[in-house]
């Protein structure tokens, strides 16, 4: 696939860390620190851990992708368009956790990972419950050519692996989508400007 040469190439591949960044009391133990509480602190990091990794399982192991996740929840609706996308492997069933916008509404949808069938109802918010700044990347995901669904194809093509989540940033006042991909065993964040993004005023 080629990337389209419309998106500015913000393909700034950012390497995230599986492993969590390591505890102050790691680079400076203080000899007055109690043994039990630096095991409980090891112990919690090293649970955090696992449940990251098992995440990461599910999702390798989900036969849904999210871009399918995506297409199903917007088909809820039709003219919706995805404004977040999330993987999520705690429920007992790995579900996508998509946020579509529809009408001035953000409606709340989860896919579930191995068949694809919705599950759980759905629930909508008016934009005017969210926050100014929410509201004004939703009202800005309107006037764009591209929506998140294209952002995904082109950051699972340039980071070669397979999207975990996305989402909308502003960037120096303009609308961005920022895609996670699962590439190997790292994940990368890939932050894109889609043509035609409104810059705020």
């Amino acid at each position: 696939m080629r990337v389209p040469r419309c998106w500015r190439p913000l393909l700034a591949v950012a390497l995230l860390a599986i492993i969590l960044p390591a505890p102050i009391y790691a680079m400076a133990s203080s000899a007055d620190e109690p043994t039990s509480l630096r095991n409980e602190t090891d112990d919690s990091a090293a649970s955090d851990q696992r449940a990251i990794n098992r995440e990461l399982e599910l999702f390798r192991g989900s036969a849904v992708s999210l871009s399918q996740a995506m297409a199903i929840a917007e088909a809820l609706h039709a003219g919706a368009t995805t404004a977040d996308v999330s993987f999520d492997g705690a429920p007992e069933a790995p579900v996508y956790r998509v946020k579509t916008l529809h009408k001035d509404r953000i409606w709340h949808h989860a896919i579930d990972a191995a068949t694809g069938k919705p599950v759980g109802g759905e629930a909508a918010l008016p934009l005017k419950e969210f926050d100014a700044n929410d509201r004004s990347n939703l009202v800005a995901l309107k006037t764009v050519r591209h929506g998140l669904a294209d952002a995904v194809r082109v950051a699972e093509h340039a980071a070669a692996g397979k999207a975990i989540s996305g989402g909308l940033i502003r960037e120096r006042g303009r609308l961005n989508f920022a895609i996670v991909v699962m590439s190997g065993n790292d994940l990368k964040a890939v932050v894109l400007e889609p043509p035609g993004a409104a810059r705020r005023r």
